[in-house]
């Protein structure tokens, strides 16, 4: 592979989504030809440490100080390096420089479900021009690939689906005895559909059973699950926990009765394949790149038909064999979706570019 410099800008202490694909594809890329921009922080050895405040954040200071990195840092690090490509785990790169640059996609939510926000903005004015500068656009799936077809017109040649991969030493099947609750791994988003869920459980009228949610409290988004909960009379029967380590998730993935990944579209899908590494049945969401991730494994559903959630949920509880079956496929499954793999199918890919 000729060399890279990787932008490990979204790793931090508590990855989730982005920080989570870059740490562990960065780990599987040969070393010798990579040089990593990462945040100084974080306790991971960097080839060259970044300012910290260049981390994910919100607000139009943070994304405004993440593009002047780009634009005029960058291009001055890859000419003392004599580097050849930047390689960005997500849709950024340094623009109008002679900077080649290597792209992942992972979804077009803002797109397909639009908000008045600096994210639309962001894929309405600044992503085409990536797209359009990107030597090789990497994409998650071919959802996502078709996605990018589609809505930005992007030519299919442009355009490398690839497996990712996830952490077969954090996520694999352990003797846990299930528990009678429903695990929800993600984002408060409304594209996750969260609202569905909570509906359809109280639909269900399934007994004894509780729902955990993992993931990040969001003032715009958790106060209205919340009252949907009230309205339900359903608090005693869930939990909200935030950002947990890999041994609570390990844990819990072991522990539940079924992931449920409902959402109205998912890019990839990760904890849906971390859940398959354990063993653990999916109810999951018949729309976008969940079905490439789980094949035949899931239970799947219209994201859209609250009767469709709640049949899935009833119906893995009364397959008294869900558990035997899912041991027998999802880690087998599971071992195809490796980062050794991933990192391979891109060093194959810019060889042939080149």
């Amino acid at each position: 592979m000729t060399s890279i410099v990787f932008n490990g800008s979204y790793i931090t202490k508590k990855n989730t989504g982005i920080g989570v694909v870059s740490k562990d594809l960065l780990n599987s890329l040969p070393a010798h030809k990579i040089t990593t921009l990462i945040p100084k922080d974080i306790g991971i050895k960097g080839d060259i440490y970044i300012p910290n405040n260049l981390s994910p954040g919100s607000g139009f200071k943070s994304h405004f100080r993440r593009f002047y990195w780009l634009q005029y840092a960058v291009p001055k690090l890859m000419n003392n390096l004599n580097a050849e490509y930047f390689l960005s785990p997500l849709l950024e790169a340094p623009l109008f420089t002679n900077v080649k640059f290597i792209v992942l996609a992972h979804d077009l939510i803002p797109i397909r479900y639009p908000s008045i926000s600096l994210l639309t903005l962001y894929h309405l004015i600044y992503i085409p021009l990536i797209l359009k500068q990107s030597k090789i656009i990497l994409c998650n799936s071919i959802s996502t690939a078709n996605d990018l077809h589609r809505f930005y017109k992007v030519p299919m040649k442009k355009l490398f689906p690839i497996k990712l991969g996830f952490n077969n030493k954090k996520y694999y099947p352990i003797k846990k005895i299930r528990k009678k609750f429903f695990l929800i791994i993600g984002r408060h988003n409304p594209h996750k559909n969260l609202g569905r869920v909570i509906k359809a459980f109280a639909y269900a009228k399934i007994k004894d059973y509780k729902l955990i949610f993992v993931g990040p409290f969001d003032k715009r988004h958790t106060p209205r699950l919340i009252k949907l909960i009230d309205k339900f009379n359903l608090r005693h029967l869930c939990v909200w926990k935030g950002w947990i380590d890999d041994d609570e998730k390990l844990s819990l993935l072991n522990e539940c009765h079924a992931l449920i990944i409902a959402s109205l579209w998912e890019g990839f899908g990760l904890p849906a394949l971390e859940a398959m590494a354990c063993g653990t049945p999916v109810i999951a969401s018949e729309r976008g790149a969940l079905t490439e991730v789980l094949g035949d494994y899931g239970y799947f559903v219209n994201p859209f038909d609250i009767q469709s959630i709640a049949f899935a949920m009833n119906a893995v509880i009364n397959d008294k064999k869900c558990f035997e079956k899912a041991l027998k496929k999802g880690p087998s499954r599971a071992e195809s979706f490796n980062w050794f793999d991933t990192a391979r199918t891109i060093e194959k890919i810019v060889q042939e570019i080149d």
